[in-house]
């Protein structure tokens, strides 16, 4: 008889340790999904900010490329690399200095100058199409190159 009364009073506990475990492991697995979201999202991020990195770069690189260094008026390339990226680089004529003669006297030059320029190149992805709305997977980068260029010097009237 002493048994059977054991019995009663253990009925339903191996229920409700079951679904405490089962609520558990459930809890558990949730904070995983949200921790994986996480850092997917952030994944995606860096790789944007990686491909406007290396767009500016790109952007730099076309400019001194081009050769069109204009000492009048700046010079603006413009590149859409596809629906959400593009890069614009600006080329800017800072200043001419004279280079010195064979005797590197800075008093007397030859004629001749360095011609003072600056890249600016500008990287923008919107993952919105059309330029849209802010989101969080935008990115921008910008490069600056300084560079001259040797040349005859300028006449002046």
């Amino acid at each position: 008889m002493k048994e059977l009364t054991n019995r009663r009073r253990q009925n339903g506990a191996a229920l409700i340790v079951g679904l405490i475990l089962l609520v558990v492991i459930t809890v558990l697995a949730i904070s995983g999904m949200n921790t994986a979201t996480t850092e997917i999202a952030m994944a995606r991020n860096d790789q944007n900010n990686e491909n406007v990195f290396q767009a500016a770069e790109a952007g730099l690189e076309q400019a001194l490329a081009q050769g069109n260094f204009n000492t009048l008026a700046n010079t603006t390339l413009t590149q859409t690399i596809n629906a959400h990226d593009s890069v614009t680089a600006v080329i800017v004529f800072e200043d001419s200095t004279m280079v010195p003669d064979r005797a590197f006297s800075l008093g007397v030059g030859s004629g001749i100058s360095a011609y003072h320029f600056n890249t600016i190149s500008t990287a923008v992805s919107r993952r919105i199409a059309g330029g849209g709305g802010i989101t969080d997977r935008d990115a921008s980068a910008v490069h600056s190159q300084s560079f001259y260029v040797v040349g005859p010097e300028a006449q002046t009237l």
